[in-house]
Formats: C-alpha cells, structure tokens, sequence
C-alpha cells in the first residue's frame, strides 16, 4: 500500500472533533464531483481500460495469419582435424587440417488460403473485443454505484450522528432536570437512575454511530480517491428511471453489459468452431528460399559464394490427425452451447436484478411516507409527554421512551431515504445506464473504440493484405461469423444537476 493511499484511508477515521475540523475547512461536493473523480482515477476502472487495450492486441495477432513473414538465418562454422601418424597411409600426409564455411538463408513466405483458419481466429479476435468493452461497462457501471452508495452511506451516517448528538444533548438536559427534581423531592432516585441509563446508552450509540460514519468515510476515500467534505444533496436520478418495470424490463434486455458480453462471448465460441472445422481443409502458401554458401568465411570472397533461390507454392492436406481434430471440434461444439444456454441464463439473472430492484425502490419509497408520518406524529408525542410531564401526569420514564421513540423514527426516515436512493441507481445500473456518458457528461468520455481504430493499420501491415481476407472467407467451408457491435442506447440528458436551491419563505 502506497504512503499517499494509506494517508488518505487513515484520515477517513472519524472523529467528533475532526469531523467538526472538515466540515469547516473542506468547500461543498456534489455527487457528479465524486463520480467525475472517480470516472477519471478509480484504480478498478483504469485496470479494466487497460485490459481492454490488451485485448484489441488480439485483433492484430489474429490478422497477422493473413500477413506475410520474412527470416534470416545464418550459420558459420571451424573444423578442425587432427589424425595420428599411426593411421597415415602414406608418409608426407598432413596431421592437421582446419577449415571455416559460413552460409546464410533467407525465407519469405506468404500465406493464400488458409481454409478460413485465420478469418475464424479474426472473427472470434472481435467477438472478444466486443465482450470486453461490454465487461468495461459492466465494471463502469459497478464504480459508479460504488461512489453512489458510498456517497449516500456517508450523508445518511452525517445525519445520523447529528441525531445522536441530538439525543445526547436532550438526555443531558433531561438528567439535569431529572436531579434538580430530586433534590427538592419531586421525583425519586429511581427516575434519576432512568435518566442516567439512557443517557449512557446514547452515548454509546453515539459512538457507534461515529465508528460506522467513519467506516463509511473509508469507503467513500477507497472508490473516489479522497476524503468526503461537506457533502451536498443527493441529485435527483428520475431522468434516467422509466416510468414502468417493463420499460426497465425492455431496456435491461437490450442495453445490460452482462446480458450483451455474454452475447458476444457466444459469437466468439462459435467463430472458434468455424475455426476447428476449418482444420479438415488443406492450407496454401507461396514459399521463397534463398540460400548463399556454403564458402569459407577466412579468407573472404565474394565470388566463391553459391547462390541458391527455390519459389514455389506448397500446400498442405491434413488426412489423418489421430483424432485431434474431430476431438477439437466436439469441444468446441460443446463450448459453443455452453455459451448459448449462458445467454438465456444472464437474461434470467439480469431480469431478476431489475424485478428485486424496483420492487426495493418502491418498498422504500413507500417507506419514506410512512417514516416521514412517523417522525410528524412522534415528534407531537414527545412534545405533549414533556408538557404533561410538568403537570404531574406523566413519569420520567414516559419521556424518556417519547424521546426514544422519536430518535429511532428520525433514523429509520434517513435510513429510508438513503435506501430509495441506492436502489434507484440499482434499477439504473440493470438497465444498462449507469455511466459516466449519462450522469457526468461533461467529463471527457474514453473512447474504448480510440484504440483499436488506431490499430486497424499498424505495423506489419501490407496492402495485399485485404484481397487475401476475402478469399479466406469466401472459400470457408462454413464461412466464420462476422460479429457486429451492438449499438447503445443514446446517451441521456441532462446528467447530474445540482439539487435547487432552497427559497427563503416569507411570512404572510
């Protein structure tokens, strides 16, 4: 772990005073601050980009089966012999003899038909390129519900500990009174020793309450890259929610990263069988040789090197494998229905996903109603239990569980809110729109296509190239399949806007 990583993880531990430090000194942050930081420095994110740029390599080595390959070879040799005078025949013969040769070669070879090998190897180089963009997607997607949910996680942490802090105070004051009371008979130990109880339990609740708040403070530092400050409103998310489960249902079918990636890893799985069936056909290529030497390399010169070219097409007919390659081909062939059953099984889960999200954001919206209700009617209980505690008809006791009860339905609203959030970007993210394009579109977008558009005409490309293409696909016994991207929904205006702000009422 860096010193700057742990420096950052450790300020997220919270403390009541340093809490009070950073609401003063930090400014304002919006939700679309925390997800553009995010969009742009999230480790998780930028792993994936990466890897997808790995991926596009394999369009490159793919078509290179189509490119020709050119080789050197060179050898230089010393001999030295050395033969015993006993094993002479006739006298006056050498005893020693040493040599030097030395011969280069140089091959050219240049692939015509393939039997659809290589135009299979391309098509299944796409497919994979496809899948993983949609898997950036995917992992895009799961970012920005981090940030979202870390996001709110703290603002509903913030208001609870102001609750509790709240409370505390309230119980002090009731523990003050409770022992004025005492002390001039009005009430007895026992309501004092109530008084202190509950003030007790508050205060460790409070300390709870700032444990989970900085918890969450680390979490919200581990997916944006900084420490929360003052953080605002949620923004609203409505423009991006559809208006009924089956618009989400229709969208998630067509737009979900995972339903679409394992779309594309079925096409790929499949351009691989072309490619093992295509192992039966026999494979053409114009070969060129050309060798010099062999000569003695000592003395040098030039003259005494031979100069041998041989050019001619060679082909070669697979006839019997042993069964590698009927073997090869079942697997595939399995392989491609595994993939295929996937599809319909993502397509479940995905559906599920959307069903289990709504139906959460409706309980919780409905839950935001009923606490709202909740607060408003505790809130004139525990205002009328004081009241009648003053003139005898109420204990200390009935405060305290008034106080109580109304604690508890203030944090079961925040938890309600923070709840309808989170699962309102739930249901967004099911339906394929939780992006950076459609909340933060004002961030310079990566182009996953910006790459491999770059790569289309690189390095060890050569115009006869294309004509060659062709002709492997054409004359593929079944030809391969040519995945295609699918298009994306248009992105969504207007992004995240800053909640309103707040109009001061005037008095009638």
């Amino acid at each position: 772990m860096s010193k700057n990583l742990r420096g950052r993880l450790l300020a997220a531990i919270f403390t009541l005073g340093a809490a009070g430090a950073t609401a003063a000194t930090a400014g304002a942050e919006t939700l679309a601050d925390a997800i553009a930081m995010a969009y742009e420095s999230n480790p998780t994110l930028q792993a994936q980009r990466a890897a997808q740029r790995a991926i596009d390599e394999s369009y490159v080595q793919a078509r290179s089966g189509w490119r020709p390959t050119l080789s050197v070879s060179g050898q230089a040799a010393w001999q030295d012999i050395r033969t015993p005078r006993e094993a002479l025949s006739r006298a006056g013969q050498r005893t020693i003899e040493d040599g030097n040769a030395g011969t280069a070669t140089i091959t050219f070879s240049q692939p015509i038909w393939t039997g659809g090998r290589v135009a299979a190897a391309v098509s299944a180089a796409n497919a994979d390129i496809l899948q993983g963009r949609e898997n950036l997607r995917r992992v895009e997607s799961q970012v920005i519900g981090q940030v979202i949910q870390a996001y709110a996680d703290v603002r509903r942490d913030q208001e609870a500990l102001r609750i509790r802090q709240e409370n505390v105070s309230v119980l002090q004051r009731q523990l003050d009174e409770s022992n004025a009371r005492f002390e001039v008979g009005e009430i007895t130990r026992t309501d004092v020793a109530q008084s202190q109880a509950r003030l007790a339990a508050a205060q460790s609740q409070l300390q709870q309450t700032e444990a989970q708040l900085g918890n969450s403070r680390s979490n919200y530092a581990a997916a944006v890259g900084r420490n929360p400050g003052t953080l605002e409103p949620e923004p609203s998310l409505a423009f991006l929610l559809p208006a009924t489960v089956d618009e989400a249902f229709t969208a998630a079918e067509q737009f979900n990263p995972q339903l679409r990636g394992q779309q594309f890893a079925e096409q790929a799985s499949r351009a691989r069988l072309a490619g093992a069936r295509a192992e039966r056909l026999p494979n053409v290529s114009l070969q060129s040789t050309t060798r010099f030497g062999p000569a003695p390399l000592e003395p040098y010169e030039r003259g005494l090197f031979a100069r041998e070219t041989t050019t001619g097409i060679g082909v070669t007919v697979p006839i019997f494998s042993g069964g590698l390659t009927s073997s090869r081909i079942r697997q595939a062939v399995e392989r491609n229905n595994t993939d295929r059953i996937n599809i319909e099984a993502q397509r479940r889960t995905v559906l599920q996903q959307v069903t289990q999200s709504w139906n959460q954001l409706i309980a919780s919206r409905a839950n935001i109603t009923s606490t709202a209700e909740q607060v408003r009617a505790a809130r004139i209980a525990a205002e009328g239990v004081r009241q009648e505690q003053q003139v005898g008809l109420r204990t200390t006791i009935d405060v305290l569980n008034a106080e109580q009860e109304l604690r508890n339905a203030e944090l079961s609203q925040v938890s309600a809110r923070r709840d309808e959030y989170v699962a309102a970007a739930s249901v967004i993210s099911a339906m394929g729109r939780l992006e950076g394009r459609n909340l933060v579109p004002t961030v310079p977008q990566y182009d996953a296509t910006r790459n491999f558009r770059k790569l289309r005409i690189t390095w060890g490309w050569v115009p006869w190239e294309e004509p060659i293409a062709i002709v492997d696909r054409t004359l593929a016994l079944p030809p391969a399949p040519q995945p295609q991207a699918k298009a994306l929904e248009p992105a969504i205006a207007p992004g995240l806007q800053p909640p309103p702000a707040a109009t001061p009422s005037r008095e009638p």
